[in-house]
């Protein structure tokens, strides 16, 4: 497994990491925590060093999943996580990032997970209440006290990057990027390079949608969270599916598959981009694993690009609501 540089602060991961989230919450079912754990195990023993998880996912249980699994592993690998929210009967309650909470966040965080320090430590969302430079003076503390080694953000707008990233480096910004949305090229990976800062996309296979799993009859669950993405929605689902094909058209010409050409287009746009996909059955991750042997020529990877400007993404990522949480 190739490994990448996240930033200028010494943070190195493989060039393909591993998002928990969806091992036990959010997409309407979960796998047993001994099937976790295994499946845990087969990324590590194939090279994945780098694993994401959060406080709300569960809420909590995510982390303990995480920790526990990967115990064994645990001066090999690198685990990032996040704090930013208020948690009140076992629901994500606003966003909340006073120092306190911060530490509050980080201390549960390290227990759940069973260890001595946080590798890289995100701000889920941006809390407009608290100012981006006290949040960072607290990660700052913590880096200091060896309780967190690296700083990350998730989904804050430029200038909020640019306040943090002047009282400490971030390493890493995790926003959400793929075929699909790609609205982080226009300003935020341009100040991501200007500052030397690594991006982990997350949902960069459109939360399942760009490995071709999905038609216009495919049916989520109810308490499955694609149900709040309009671009799920089934009037849209046959305009969305020309992205699906554009990257079947390539996998049959690098015998590969959907999944792979979208992992490898994001991981030929820079050196310092590492996504993060998620999945509870090992054959997927061994099918995105593969994704890292696929070489895409500069002419390949235009003509990808080129073909996807032409289509136009229906519904909007998330609800209105939520997408209000974001700096994008």
């Amino acid at each position: 497994m190739q490994t990448r540089k996240l930033g200028n602060q010494g943070l190195e991961v493989s060039a393909l990491g591993f998002g928990c989230m969806g091992l036990n919450f959010s997409y309407g079912h979960r796998i047993s925590t001994e099937e976790s754990t295994k499946l845990l195990h087969k990324a590590v023993e194939n090279g994945i060093t780098f694993f994401d998880t959060a406080e709300v996912y569960g809420p909590y249980t995510n982390e303990e999943i995480v920790g526990q699994a990967l115990k064994p592993f645990r001066e090999r690998v690198v685990i990032a996580t996040k704090f930013g929210f208020n948690i009140q009967d076992e629901k994500m309650a606003g966003t909340n990032s006073t120092p306190a909470q911060i530490r509050k966040a980080v201390e549960g965080s390290l227990k759940r997970l069973d260890t001595d320090y946080i590798d890289l430590l995100y701000q889920h969302r941006v809390d407009p209440n608290v100012p981006i430079e006290e949040v960072a003076g607290t990660v700052k503390e913590l880096i200091q006290e060896g309780k967190v080694k690296y700083f990350g953000l998730s989904e804050p707008g430029v200038e909020t990057i640019r306040r943090a990233h002047a009282v400490h480096p971030v390493s890493a910004l995790q926003n959400e990027y793929s075929l699909w949305f790609r609205k982080p090229e226009h300003e935020i990976i341009p100040l991501l390079e200007e500052l030397s800062i690594g991006l982990v996309p997350y949902s960069p296979l459109g939360k399942g949608f760009l490995t071709g799993a999905f038609d216009e009859t495919t049916a989520l669950a109810a308490n499955d969270f694609r149900q709040n993405s309009p671009r799920f929605a089934a009037e849209v689902r046959e305009q969305n599916l020309a992205f699906v094909n554009l990257l079947k058209r390539f996998a049959v010409e690098k015998e590969a598959t959907p999944a792979q050409i979208a992992l490898a287009w994001l991981l030929a746009q820079k050196p310092w981009i590492t996504p993060i996909p998620g999945t509870t059955k090992i054959h997927r991750l061994e099918e995105n694993i593969g994704s890292i042997s696929i070489s895409l020529g500069a002419d390949e990877i235009s003509a990808i690009t080129f073909e996807a400007d032409k289509l136009k993404v229906a519904g909007g990522r998330y609800t209105e609501a939520i997408e209000k949480t974001t700096g994008l």
